[in-house]
């Protein structure tokens, strides 16, 4: 019983954790627990549909209070012009569709936090971006779901 919830808390914070998203943490819950896999797949999801709105409005109110704090300032201005030339073009040309195609590219740094950013200093909707952003979530953990299976049968 204690083993189950560790399994799925762990699982649900490697896939909010910024460093890989849900899409370590599917794997991770595949390699490392005996839960079924559409519970790790759901926890996974969930974890990761969790980041837009609360990492969204985590920037909303860190921009409101501490932008004029100098070292908030350098970080903040660090990670939009990364985001920005990370997602500039595609995000700029097809807007929102854009946005869902970025996120859901199952590749390091273009994840639910990226895309979040994007859509702030880009000023996209917030239910647009959204919906979007959770569409990109879920069709690349989707990817990554039925990609995962031939990957472990290589090893």
């Amino acid at each position: 019983m204690l083993e189950d919830f560790l399994d799925i808390l762990y699982t649900f914070l490697i896939s909010a954790s910024p460093f890989g998203e849900a899409r370590v943490g599917i794997p991770y819950g595949d390699l490392n627990t005996d839960l079924p896999f559409i519970w790790i797949f759901a926890i996974g999801l969930s974890a990761n549909l969790l980041v837009f709105p609360l990492f969204y409005r985590l920037i909303e109110f860190s921009n409101k209070h501490f932008l004029k704090n100098k070292w908030y300032k350098k970080a903040a201005v660090y990670l939009s012009l990364r985001a920005r030339r990370k997602t500039g073009k595609v995000v700029q040309k097809y807007g929102v569709i854009g946005l869902m195609v970025f996120v859901m590219i199952p590749l390091p740094f273009t994840g639910a936090y990226i895309g979040t950013i994007a859509a702030y200093i880009f000023k996209i909707d917030y239910k647009k971006s959204f919906f979007s952003i959770s569409l990109g979530v879920f069709i690349a953990l989707t990817l990554i779901s039925l990609g995962w299976p031939l990957i472990t049968s290589l090893f």
